[in-house]
């Protein structure tokens, strides 16, 4: 009896202090939240004012970081020579509230041959 009692008290004892233990796993969702898109957009927007025409796609990259989403095709201009057109785009301003980022809250980057060429809707439509 009391070995069943001392079994006993040591499980009783060892529940207790596994029941602190705490596993995460996952992609941290909680720390992207709503403070989460509103850091990133004033980021972006603010990087955005670095940007210089004829960067690199790499130089605007190292400075910008991943891009939410990119686009690129080539083209033939007007004397027949193709050209590699990239446009990335970053979260700039909020649109919806479904926790999803869409192009319609980013700002397109565009390049022409590797070289910026212009950012925002402006610059997107003249391609």
């Amino acid at each position: 009896m009391k070995s069943k009692l001392i079994a006993a008290s040591a499980m009783a004892v060892l529940s207790l202090g596994l029941s602190g233990c705490v596993i995460s796993v996952g992609d941290h969702e909680s720390d992207k939240g709503h403070d989460y898109w509103e850091k990133q957009q004033d980021r972006n927007r603010s990087l955005l004012n670095s940007l210089s025409l004829g960067m690199t796609s790499e130089q605007v990259q190292t400075l910008m970081g991943t891009a939410d989403f990119s686009e690129a095709y080539s083209k033939t201009n007007a004397t027949n020579n193709e050209q590699a057109i990239k446009v990335l785009f970053y979260r700039t301003q909020w649109a919806k509230g479904d926790g999803k980022t869409t192009k319609d809250e980013c700002t397109p980057v565009v390049f022409k041959d590797n070289t910026l060429i212009g950012w925002g809707d402006t610059a997107l439509q003249q391609i």
